[in-house]
């Protein structure tokens, strides 16, 4: 008997290094350069959630930000960090992708002023300029909220200041600025010795939604793998909120630069935003999104839930629903 078990030990024993090498490989897409937006997803590449899972994950940061959802929908890649608002207008342009996760389960976007400026209220925009990045969702997402103090955009001036959103306030380029996000924007102007102040889309007319989320390729949908990744992407939220100090040392290890101020900053106005369940899926979210975007004429008809976002780990009749 001792005998047969030791036969049977050493055979697992040679078995192990084959198990590690048969790990499934996954390819991610970032949005954006590696930031603490990215926290659960490197917090699971360098405490080895990701091989837990029997999966070996390449991180890309992507040159184009506008590529990672194409070279998904093209086959190029497993899955890429998007913006549910892009999700539902590329789907509706015929893009085969599907929203499988989700990363931060709260708006970042809003719109940015000097605090100290002309603009002290939404009414005060009249008249100003007001700049932008994306159009068609950023547009829609200011219509709204002018809406909320009777303006429309005829109302101000739209400038496209092509990602360059704080030196553009700072400068006095423009007014505002429509797609700032609240963890970081802010903390650039407080560095510059600015003061910002935020307005909030979903406390302004819109519906609220996820900013970051997972896509993947629905013509090539492997559940089973994303399921596994999605896992390791909620261990590396958990181990966030359990172990803030030792994660961030983790984190901010990972590549130069992630420890300076900005980045210190941006840890701790993220984390509270991370989704706890990436792959728990708000239908009621998507299908108001849905009308709202069909309501501002950026999209011609309303396209079932299941067609824009899933559940990996739902049943097909669970997803159709």
């Amino acid at each position: 008997m001792t005998s047969i078990r030791f036969a049977a030990a050493l055979a697992a024993s040679l078995a192990l290094p084959a198990a590690a090498a048969a790990q499934d490989k996954m390819t991610l897409i970032l949005d954006w350069f590696v930031n603490p937006d990215h926290a659960p997803i490197i917090l699971a590449q360098e405490k080895g959630f990701f091989a837990d899972q029997g999966l070996t994950v390449e991180i890309i940061a992507p040159a184009d930000p506008t590529e990672p959802p194409k070279l998904v929908a093209a086959g190029r890649a497993d899955l890429a960090v998007s913006y549910q608002p892009q999700v539902h207008l590329q789907v509706h342009e015929g893009l085969p992708l599907l929203r499988v996760g989700t990363l931060i389960a709260t708006p970042l976007n809003c719109l940015m002023v000097d605090a100290d400026g002309p603009i002290q209220t939404l009414a005060d925009l009249k008249g100003r300029k007001i700049g932008y990045s994306v159009s068609g969702v950023e547009e829609a997402m200011m219509a709204a909220m002018l809406q909320s103090v009777e303006l429309t955009l005829d109302d101000v001036e739209m400038v496209n200041v092509n990602w360059s959103l704080t030196p553009s306030v700072l400068t006095g380029q423009v007014d505002a600025v429509m797609g700032a996000f609240r963890n970081f924007e802010l903390t650039q102007m407080r560095m510059a010795g600015a003061n910002g102040r935020c307005y909030f889309p979903e406390e302004e007319g819109m519906p609220s939604y996820d900013e970051l989320v997972f896509v993947a390729n629905s013509e090539r949908l492997d559940r089973d793998r994303i399921g596994r990744f999605l896992t390791a992407v909620e261990r590396g939220t958990e181990y966030m909120l359990n172990h803030p100090d030792d994660a961030f040392a983790v984190f901010s290890a990972y590549e130069p630069d992630l420890s300076d101020e900005l980045n210190t900053r941006a840890w701790a106005d993220t984390m509270p935003r991370f989704a706890h369940s990436p792959a728990a899926l708000d239908h009621g979210r998507y299908a108001r999104f849905e009308a709202f975007l069909h309501d501002a004429g950026l999209i011609d008809g309303i396209l079932p839930v299941s067609a824009l976002a899933i559940d990996v780990g739902a049943t097909d009749k669970e997803t159709k629903q």
